[in-house]
């Protein structure tokens, strides 16, 4: 809302806005570009011009779609989800994404979940069996050894200590 809202105010029509895109019919000139670039800034917004880092954020942005939105809908390797999903070779996209996140996919993907159950579990709405199943996990076992391993405690210690704070999707 906040992207469209200030992509209005400067003046343009005929846009769409999706999470992570905007796709316009008119041409932008790079003073454009930049006008567009500070004023989007002031909400925490950055333009991605260059090919390696749209797709970076192609990748990221399916990641948190999937853990938030539809992970338990996933039917078929993460591997050939995403490769499925940008069209390109998944063993291109996994080294980029190494490259340039210092991490593999897999391990951004486990973060992504982990931080996912610390929120289900700091909301105490579901039982730990629950969101084991919300997001695609063999086993309560299989969920507690990913947690321990990246949080150090297991989430029934977690859940009694909640004072951790949790991160923000853009610090992982």
């Amino acid at each position: 809302m906040v992207v469209k809202s200030e992509l209005e105010k400067l003046g343009f029509k005929q846009f769409s806005v999706n999470l992570g895109e905007v796709e316009t019919s008119d041409t932008i000139t790079d003073i454009q570009k930049l006008e567009i670039e500070i004023h989007l800034k002031k909400f925490g917004f950055a333009l991605i011009n260059d090919k390696k880092s749209r797709t970076i954020n192609k990748i990221k942005t399916l990641l948190i779609d999937l853990v938030q939105n539809k992970n338990n809908d996933l039917n078929k390797n993460l591997s050939d989800y995403i490769s499925d999903q940008i069209h390109q070779d998944y063993n291109s996209l996994s080294n980029l994404f190494s490259e340039v996140e210092n991490t593999t996919i897999e391990k951004y993907f486990i973060s992504q979940k982990i931080e996912k159950v610390k929120e289900l579990i700091i909301y105490d709405e579901l039982s730990l069996s629950e969101i084991a199943y919300s997001l695609n996990y063999s086993s309560i076992s299989h969920l507690s050894h990913q947690f321990k391993k990246s949080t150090g405690f297991s989430p029934t210690h977690f859940k009694t200590i909640k004072a951790i704070k949790r991160k923000q999707i853009e610090d992982l």
